[in-house]
């Protein structure tokens, strides 16, 4: 049976109250599982008289801080619905989160307090709680959200929550067209934190994990963050990314457990901190959200790390598979294994599984995927079939039975007839000296259909045609010619979102005004 989210403090609290369970690590200072447990007791106790109830939606658009987390159990507490917001994201893209969730409350950091609360027009939020950034923090500021806190009832009797019933509203991160809010249940997170322990030298109430990746993402949220919180472990929060704040902290924490996206994977191996620092005692490194470059991940186990890929989505709470580090290197590009609770099946259009080595859409099952998209009856009709959630990852299995994406089928180039995954081709450029980064697209071509884009970051390389010359060289020595990109274009930096995945739609917009370096084919 699983145990609803509110009740995970309250258990720890009882059992090692003592224990850290939230360090902020910009102020260096912590709360315990038992003051965890009473300050969202208070907190869940100040929303309801603030007309919080069961099944309300309660926003939230914030920089990482124990707040965020706090926020969440207390109104898990109230058998409310946390709902995340990407604080990245502009007042009008807020104000469709917040109109089509519902949301009667939010809280936001005070940097973006402006642009929440011009949001909020036309929507059912009555109020906007700030939050203090860290700086503000450490300027000792009047906190209106400690106050709301200190107004609570310790005592305040709780709903009994139901695991099935929503705990998080979680927006996919819409790289085409508008958001959908996947719903996830205390089961649902329930269920892959538990995952989490059969992982790579799992999860224990010694274990101190360090956050850094945006809590909005379920990636930051769920993989290790709530995780280590049911095992009773403790989480060091950061702020915002840099890899030299990171690498102290880990040093400074002695942190044993770490994610990261591959973007930021990628800037801590390349700034030099892992010499400058010692993060011996990370037991496990672990990446997600998008693949990661097999020359990134080749130089983290260079430096001793135990280095895991996981697989996930925000629709399955996360962590679904996991390739370990025993791995890593001879099953480069594989998302591993099912998790012990997920079943996974690689199918043709027509729904059936398909045979060997063949490629079709991955589709999977289980306790920690999501029941559905928020208000979406047309994409949920569209999304699950006889109990399955189709993907719209394209995967492959091999022999030995892990499992490769290919590519989203969105995604996926038609070149001439032939398929052309840009996962495959983007690896091998990123094995190129002259480039940094690089995305694949298909772009319209009269003959070919077609075309295969590569649009590069060269790291200082000229934009030349020898750089050009220098790239076909590479792709030809490794890739079927239908393979090889048409045409190359640089640009100063990939646009991201805030989980590392390229927003490729806008990369299709930016090549009808770049000029291709050397000549098309």
């Amino acid at each position: 049976m699983s145990v609803p989210l509110g009740k995970w403090v309250s258990i720890h609290a009882l059992r090692t109250g003592d224990r850290p369970a939230l360090v902020d690590v910009e102020t260096d200072t912590s709360i315990t599982f038992r003051e965890l447990d009473e300050r969202t007791t208070r907190l869940a106790s100040a929303l309801r008289e603030r007309g919080v109830a069961a099944g309300d939606r309660v926003a939230v658009c914030a920089l990482n801080s124990p707040a965020m987390l706090e926020i969440l159990f207390a109104v898990a507490k109230l058998d409310a619905v946390t709902v995340l917001i990407n604080h990245r994201l502009t007042a009008t893209e807020i104000n469709f989160i917040l109109a089509d969730s519902g949301a009667t409350l939010a809280f936001a950091s005070t940097p973006l307090q402006e642009a929440v609360i011009a949001a909020t027009a036309g929507t059912s939020v009555t109020e906007t709680i700030p939050l203090l950034t860290a700086a503000e923090r450490r300027a000792g500021a009047q906190s209106e959200f400690e106050q709301l806190i200190d107004s609570g009832d310790p005592g305040a009797p709780l709903p009994e929550v139901d695991p099935d019933s929503a705990a998080l509203l979680m927006y996919t991160s819409g790289t085409t067209g508008k958001p959908k809010g996947a719903v996830l249940s205390h089961a649902n997170l329930f269920w892959v934190s538990l995952y989490h322990n059969s992982m790579e030298t799992g999860l224990s109430p010694r274990d101190r994990n360090i956050v850094v990746a945006p809590m909005f993402h379920v990636g930051g949220l769920a993989v290790y963050t709530l995780a280590t919180l049911y095992w009773g472990g403790s989480n060091y929060i950061l702020e915002a990314f840099a890899p030299a704040t990171w690498a102290a902290a880990v040093e400074k924490y002695a942190c044993t457990k770490a994610f990261a996206v591959p973007t930021m994977w990628t800037a801590i191996l390349r700034s030099g901190e892992l010499d400058a620092h010692d993060t011996s005692s990370l037991n496990v490194a672990i990446t997600g959200g998008a693949p990661c470059p097999i020359p990134v991940i080749e130089g983290l186990k260079a430096k001793g790390m135990a280095f895991i890929e996981g697989f996930g989505m925000t629709e399955t709470a996360a962590a679904a598979s996991s390739l370990s580090s025993e791995f890593i290197t001879t099953k480069a590009g594989s998302i591993g294994k099912p998790s012990p609770n997920v079943d996974f099946r690689v199918v043709d259009k027509q729904g059936r599984d398909v045979e060997g080595d063949t490629v079709g859409e991955l589709i999977l099952r289980g306790p920690s995927v999501f029941s559905g998209y928020w208000n979406r009856p047309d994409a949920n009709a569209e999304s699950f079939r006889d109990g399955w959630f189709f993907t719209g990852d394209l995967a492959r299995i091999d022999a030995d039975g892990f499992y490769f994406l290919v590519d989203r089928k969105k995604d996926m180039v038609i070149s001439g007839g032939e398929n052309v995954y840009p996962i495959e081709v983007e690896q091998v450029l990123h094995t190129h000296d002259g480039i940094t980064d690089v995305s694949v697209i298909g772009t319209p071509h009269d003959y070919w259909g077609e075309a295969v884009t590569a649009i590069i970051v060269s790291g200082g390389a000229s934009n030349s045609e020898d750089l050009a010359a220098s790239l076909d060289k590479h792709a030809r020595t490794h890739l079927a010619g239908f393979k090889v990109p048409r045409r190359y274009f640089v640009v100063e930096a990939l646009p991201l979102t805030a989980t590392g995945k390229v927003r490729k739609v806008e990369l299709r917009e930016w090549v009808k005004e770049l000029t291709p370096i050397g000549e098309p084919q």
